[in-house]
């Protein structure tokens, strides 16, 4: 080291030669998990066969335990299935936020991710309807229990949006 060199300079060409000849590695690793999809990406696929999509009536109420978390079952369904919905160990692959959607334009969406998860054979997903004024908080499990794919839901862990979105657990056909 010189008297008139700066210690900052002898570290850097330090460093360099510490470093010369190495070269960037590629990434070649894949997640476990799949990448969320986004629904609304796909809408104008699902809209040309709107023949598939199923109406939801808003006259049929169901009869769904008013105390607790918003939760159901089918009776064929295992109640550990939705034990296992209630801790969170099922990961929703897709995701569809309804925040800020008339009643209407809510069942449209719903009818498409529904539609869109049994074209991409997903078993979970999480439908976010907000707090607001829990018209749709109110009006989502009803449409829910009449669609005949869905086996359960239950009110989402507090990482998948709490009680303001519902974790559901749909069947898989192949």
């Amino acid at each position: 080291m010189s008297p008139t060199s700066n210690p900052e300079d002898d570290e850097k060409a330090l460093f360099k030669a510490a470093v010369q000849g190495v070269r960037k590695l590629k990434q070649d690793t894949i997640s476990p998990h799949r990448a969320p999809v986004k629904v609304k990406a796909q809408r104008q696929m699902v809209r040309k066969d709107s023949a598939e999509a199923h109406p939801f009536s808003d006259v049929y109420e169901p009869y769904l335990d008013q105390e607790g978390p918003t939760r159901y079952r089918e009776p064929e369904t295992s109640a550990y299935e939705l034990k296992k919905l209630r801790r969170g160990d099922y990961v929703p692959e897709l995701f569809l936020d309804l925040h800020g959607l008339t009643q209407e334009q809510a069942k449209e969406e719903l009818s498409a991710l529904l539609l869109a998860a049994r074209r991409q054979h997903v078993k979970c997903v999480s439908i976010m309807h907000g707090h607001g004024k829990h018209i749709l908080k109110q009006r989502l499990p009803m449409w829910l229990v009449q669609h005949p794919q869905v086996l359960a839901f239950h009110q989402a862990t507090r990482s998948w949006g709490g009680n303001a979105a519902l974790l559901v657990l749909l069947r898989i056909e192949i």
